[in-house]
């Protein structure tokens, strides 16, 4: 049984760790995280990290450069049959703010992103119990005849779990919505390979590792109600992978879970990763993104914040370790900047055969963002034109290209626009890059400004306007016209 120790582990050689010699047990992992500094933890996961990028092999990838993609998050419904407390975007069917984007809506969208020069779509939605897979094959084939150069990264975990116990496939049952595990396992996994495969066949591209949260049972029963378990979720990654499909990892954490439980989740995604390798897929995991949980407008967030001034065991780190604890699940543990980095710089140690950890600006704001790439991150993920479930919760920033690029450059490194496989499109070292052309730096600040899109403001009469809002960035490229 795992447990808290004062002690350094005595096979604990951080050197060889950071150079690709030796692994950190969950056991050193711990103990990294209750007892080196910060300044250490940054230094060596910094030092990881160059190391990582500089054997990756990849064209113009090296340890100067940090990455960015220029994307559009599209939610193309809010309808959820799952129950999750911490989310905020959920609607039921009938709802009078439920709602699902038409195809023209939809395209609106897509052409908004491709003006800019963005290159993928993160397609998303809720779990809608009532579309068929026909619904789903036709919009992907749709935006492919119309936008064949945009890489569609869509459908997290979850909702393909639901896609199984819904859909109406020839030779398969069907179970009420969040059902599916009633199904064989063997049925249950021959639907998967089908409907991804259909999927595939239509035009999706990837799969987002969105629905991640936290995999611990203990954990994911109390704040994911009728969503994927977390082994229907690492199922539906090593699905995508045999079809070779380049996928993310996520984690949200700072709620209920111990600190054990995050490290759980990292050791889970690093074995399927192992597994990956060993069986010579032709996808794997290219990134991990970890944010705090935004507690504003959620069931979740409701819980009272434990006061850590009492010296007692937080009951969420209890039961991670196998303990009794007493008011586990009743109590939050937010996660503040010095956790968020921490808890990256260990995923930077720990997830040694994965490419890419994100730095989180979308929660934790554009000067911590920039921190993060002094603990383990090396990409600073999404110009974000859209974003619609972490900004129901109440928190979320928006940050233009030129701005990308100068938080990068200020911190010593060399901006590049990358791709979805983590290929560099274009790398910034010239007087034509976005930030060193920028004059007036007023034009460019940070915000947390929502603005429904022109698209969702000509919603048409099947397809009810969103309440859930979104990031509007039309000054991606200093050539583009600021409308806010």
């Amino acid at each position: 049984m795992i447990s808290f120790s004062d002690a350094k582990p005595v096979d604990l050689d951080i050197d060889a760790v950071i150079a690709g010699q030796a692994r950190l047990t969950p056991e050193q992992a711990l103990w990294l995280y209750d007892h080196a500094s910060l300044h250490d933890l940054g230094r060596w996961s910094t030092a990881m990290a160059d190391r990582i990028l500089n054997a990756s092999g990849r064209p113009g990838v090296n340890a100067s450069i940090r990455s960015y993609v220029i994307d559009r998050n599209i939610n193309y419904t809010n309808v959820c049959s799952a129950n999750c407390t911490f989310c905020a975007f959920k609607r039921d069917l009938g709802d009078n703010d439920a709602y699902l984007l038409s195809i023209e809506q939809l395209h609106q969208k897509i052409q908004e992103l491709v003006d800019i020069g963005g290159t993928q779509i993160l397609l998303q939605g809720g779990m809608h119990p009532e579309l068929p897979i026909t619904f789903y094959e036709d919009m992907l084939r749709g935006i492919k005849a119309k936008f064949p150069q945009v890489h569609i990264h869509g459908f997290s975990p979850p909702e393909v779990v639901e896609f199984i116990a819904v859909f109406e496939l020839e030779g398969f049952p069907t179970t009420p919505p969040g059902k599916g595990h009633q199904m064989p396992e063997d049925v249950w996994q021959a639907k998967l390979r089908v409907i991804l495969k259909r999927l595939q066949t239509a035009g999706l591209d990837s799969l987002p590792g969105g629905g991640g949260e936290i995999f611990a049972p203990h954990v994911r029963k109390r704040i994911g109600l009728g969503k994927a378990t977390g082994d229907q979720w690492l199922s539906v990654m090593t699905a995508a992978h045999e079809l070779g499909m380049f996928t993310s990892a996520t984690m949200m954490f700072g709620h209920i879970e111990g600190i054990m439980d995050r490290i759980d989740h990292m050791h889970r995604i690093r074995q399927a990763q192992d597994l990956a390798i060993a069986r010579n897929l032709p996808g794997r995991y290219v990134s991990f993104i970890a944010w705090p949980f935004q507690r504003e407008n959620t069931p979740l967030g409701k819980l009272p914040e434990w006061d850590a001034s009492q010296n007692l065991p937080f009951p969420g780190d209890e039961l991670a370790l196998g303990r009794p604890a007493d008011g586990a699940g009743r109590r939050l543990r937010s996660a503040g900047a010095t956790d968020y980095l921490r808890t990256q710089a260990i995923s930077r140690l720990f997830l040694d055969n994965i490419h890419s950890i994100g730095s989180s600006w979308v929660t934790m704001g554009p000067k911590i963002g920039q921190m993060a790439l002094f603990y383990g991150a090396t990409d600073m993920g999404s110009v974000m034109m859209e974003e619609n479930v972490v900004s129901a919760a109440g928190t979320t920033y928006c940050l233009s290209e030129p701005l990308i690029c100068r938080l990068i450059r200020n911190a010593g490194f060399t901006p590049a626009q990358r791709d979805n496989r983590y290929n560099i499109i274009r790398t910034h070292e010239g007087q034509d890059s976005p930030d060193l052309k920028v004059t007036n730096w007023a034009t460019q600040r940070a915000r947390k400004l929502h603005q429904q899109s022109q698209a969702d403001k000509k919603a048409s009469t099947d397809a009810k306007e969103s309440r859930g809002v979104e990031l509007k960035i039309l000054n991606a490229h200093p050539s583009a016209t600021d409308e806010s």
